[in-house]
């Protein structure tokens, strides 16, 4: 654990900043318009990235979050650490709940269940930030680039995911909703610092959150067929895995 560290602590503010800002400002960011002009095409690469990275890089460290979930336990574990890749199942479901949840109060023409979306969708979503945030501070790998890979694909991954609450409730969002996700990012990062919780926590934590990128992710390009690039989000994740393979 390094988060005494202040090199460490300053290296994931920064992160934190992007987080929030993503936020604040997404609808006039547009990282890669020298390469996409359109928005949306981006938008797509960067959900592909997204799932690059939990492919190659967070895959691969269940193993690792198993067998320190299994020495760490203060109970005894019988399944070996097998919990970890329930957990990951366990983001997965839960976030593809919420979604169809949410999509059934969206449908009938009243305010009151439109509110009611709204609400599960931004609450949903602000814990799913706040733990993004937390786990930079408390991962299981602290190495730098490590780090910087987790910041750029969260932040884009982010960006994602403030298009689709954009595109699905409009002025509420940016009325409201942008502003709690984006107190989320800055809250997980300080609970970071003053909460740090012990390896078979994290270890779990970790899990569930590569199974709920994934679902975010594909909802981003899923939900809205019309909106989806195909191509720019195989792309995405092709050339963003191909940049993680030597640091696996």
């Amino acid at each position: 654990m390094k988060i005494h560290d202040l090199s460490y602590i300053a290296e994931t503010a920064l992160v934190a900043i992007a987080f929030c800002t993503v936020f604040l400002a997404g609808k006039r960011i547009h990282p890669l318009r020298a390469v996409f002009p359109d928005r949306r095409t981006t938008l797509s690469f960067c959900a592909g990235m997204s799932v690059a990275y939990v492919f190659v890089r967070v895959m691969p460290e269940l193993q690792e979050a198993r067998h320190v979930f299994k020495e760490t336990a203060p109970i005894n574990t019988p399944l070996e650490g097998m919990i970890i890749h329930y957990a990951a199942l366990l983001g997965f479901l839960v976030f593809y709940g919420l979604e169809k949840l949410a999509q059934h109060l969206r449908i009938p023409d009243e305010n009151k269940n439109k509110l009611s979306a709204f609400r599960l969708d931004v609450g949903g979503f602000a814990i799913y930030v706040w733990l993004m945030s937390y786990l930079l501070l408390n991962s299981l790998d602290h190495a730098h680039y490590s780090k910087l890979f987790y910041g750029v694909a969260i932040t884009l991954h982010f960006l994602t995911v403030d298009h689709a609450l954009r595109h699905e409730y409009g002025q509420k969002y940016d009325n409201l909703g942008r502003y709690v996700l984006a107190g989320s990012a800055i809250a997980g990062w300080i609970s970071g610092i003053l909460l740090p919780w012990p390896p078979y926590v994290i270890a779990p934590l970790v899990a569930l959150t590569s199974g709920s990128i994934i679902m975010t992710s594909m909802l981003s390009e899923l939900s809205h067929d019309e909106d989806g690039r195909v191509v720019s989000f195989i792309l995405g994740g092709m050339v963003y895995g191909m940049l993680l393979l030597p640091f696996g």
